[in-house]
């Protein structure tokens, strides 16, 4: 009996082109009209809902023989596998996106310095190391910063973590870090830097959810369209010198760190935020 040809195996895509496939989307739709978004975002979670219930299934089987989930354990660590069950939220945030979670907190105060901080290095399994950018760096009150900011926040979300270094220099003594999650928590297409006035602010509508971005040069910051005295949209108010006042109560709110000036015990609710070239990510949860 002649033996049946064994069929190829199908080559998978780059990740990058992939993930470049989702962003162009992404951006098509950003274009679209508050009802055709709607329409598409109502289909992707349509999708979602379907591939997290076969996903589940087939997770749910493969526990039942523990050979196959030594197997399912070792698929998890390929990029590609871990950001769709991360999406589905099958599998929990690793240490790397806890870590960027809690860096992205104190962004915003950092950026109202000049400044900013960045993840070098995941040392397992109890230690991480960090870097000051910009104003932040050689600055005599960085260690200050450091240890009341940066160490509490890391040590909120990621309990594990007792050893917190500040590097500098281009690396650290760790293992790059490696953090591009397309999926998972991940980082959308929001606009286009240009399209922000400078000194100004932007509102836009992002998955449903009314965002508003300010610029000052290249710093960008988020937060949701929602005063914190009764939940107004806060968009249509005056901005004069990296403030903005709520056109229904007059709250000013400090658009670099969201604090209110009117009643500091409340601030804006931030969105994480970032340049890529002249590209306006922000931050989604999965």
């Amino acid at each position: 009996m002649n033996a049946q040809p064994r069929p190829l195996p199908l080559e998978t895509p780059p990740t990058d082109d992939l993930v470049g496939d989702v962003q162009r989307l992404e951006g098509v739709i950003a274009g679209w009209e508050g009802s055709q978004q709607s329409v598409a975002i109502a289909y992707r979670k349509a999708i979602d809902a379907l591939h997290k219930a076969a996903l589940r299934k087939i997770i749910a089987a493969v526990k039942a023989t523990p050979a196959a989930l030594d197997a399912l354990r070792s698929a998890t660590e390929d990029p590609i596998v871990y950001t769709i069950l991360r999406h589905h939220g099958l599998v929990r945030p690793s240490l790397q996106e806890r870590v960027e979670e809690a860096l992205a907190e104190v962004r915003p105060m950092l950026a109202s310095h000049g400044g900013n901080v960045e993840l070098v290095a995941v040392i397992p399994p109890d230690a991480v190391e960090v870097r000051f950018l910009g104003n932040c760096d050689h600055c005599p009150s960085s260690t200050l910063t450091f240890v009341a900011g940066v160490r509490r926040a890391i040590e909120d979300h990621c309990p594990e973590i007792t050893n917190i270094r500040q590097v500098k220099g281009t690396s650290g003594s760790g293992a790059a870090v490696d953090f591009a999650s397309p999926f998972a928590g991940t980082w959308v297409h929001a606009t286009a830097l240009p399209s922000i006035p400078q000194h100004g602010v932007t509102a836009l509508v992002i998955e449903g959810e009314p965002l508003l971005l300010a610029r000052s040069g290249r710093t960008v910051t988020c937060f949701r369209d929602a005063c914190a005295h009764l939940g107004l949209a806060i968009s249509g108010g005056t901005v004069t010198e990296g403030r903005i006042a709520c056109p229904h109560h007059g709250f000013v709110y400090d658009l670099s760190t969201g604090e209110c000036l009117t009643v500091p015990e409340v601030q804006l609710s931030p969105v994480p935020a970032r340049l890529v070239g002249d590209r306006v990510e922000i931050r989604r949860e999965a």
